[in-house]
């Protein structure tokens, strides 16, 4: 018995994994699925996870989204933000949405475009997790060359960046030289849970004004 994807329902916080599933499949799957949807997918050689995030994930990517662009918008950096977008390279057999992403160091080769297949187009320079699910793929974004991956656990932002093929962490971004990153998101995104967002952002352009 077939079962068509309206019928599938993955509650908040938790994901289903499926085997087998031919890029064909996947293309049709997220045709269904559709542009404007809640969950996430990653797809690596034949095994599709689907996940649909909880609430707080959802605020958290935001506030880690707009840091961001204050940051870049504050040191006239150009950038072309891509959010949850589908990534993905048939060649290599995966995709993956991040939370948000953002093109920097090449954004003037996606200037224009809405979708990203990685087999013409170069990969976000900047992708943000959210993984309050534990469900952060790093061989997806290994395999598809990101060089560099944000992860917040809720307890803090750890950085990772591509070298030889793999992730190693660092206490840096190379995209943010000379700025503390995890101290300050980790500072602001407290903030946020303690004063609300609009006050924190609001400091934390204070504070970019200030020391930028």
């Amino acid at each position: 018995m077939l079962l068509k994807l309206q019928q599938i329902i993955v509650k908040p916080g938790q994901q289903m994994l499926l085997k087998d599933i031919s890029w064909q499949q996947l293309e049709n799957i997220l045709e269904e699925m559709g542009e404007k949807r809640a969950a996430r997918i990653s797809y690596s050689d034949g095994w599709l996870e689907i996940m649909v995030p909880l609430p707080e994930h959802e605020k958290d990517k935001e506030i880690f989204g707009e840091l961001v662009r204050i940051l870049l918008d504050k040191l006239q950096i150009d950038f072309e933000p891509f959010g949850s977008t589908t990534l993905k390279n048939e060649r290599m057999r995966q995709a993956v949405e991040p939370d948000t992403s953002f093109y920097i160091q090449n954004q003037a080769a996606v200037i224009g475009k809405n979708r990203i297949d990685l087999t013409i187009d170069p990969p976000p320079d900047l992708a943000i997790e959210v993984d309050i699910t534990s469900r952060t793929r790093f061989n997806n974004y290994e395999i598809l060359g990101v060089p560099e991956l944000w992860r917040y656990t809720q307890q803090s932002l750890e950085i990772f960046l591509l070298q030889d093929g793999k992730y190693i962490k660092s206490q840096s971004s190379p995209n943010f030289s000379n700025i503390p990153i995890i101290e300050l998101a980790n500072e602001y995104v407290q903030q946020c849970l303690t004063i609300g967002r609009s006050q924190a952002m609001r400091n934390f352009r204070a504070w970019v004004k200030d020391n930028l």
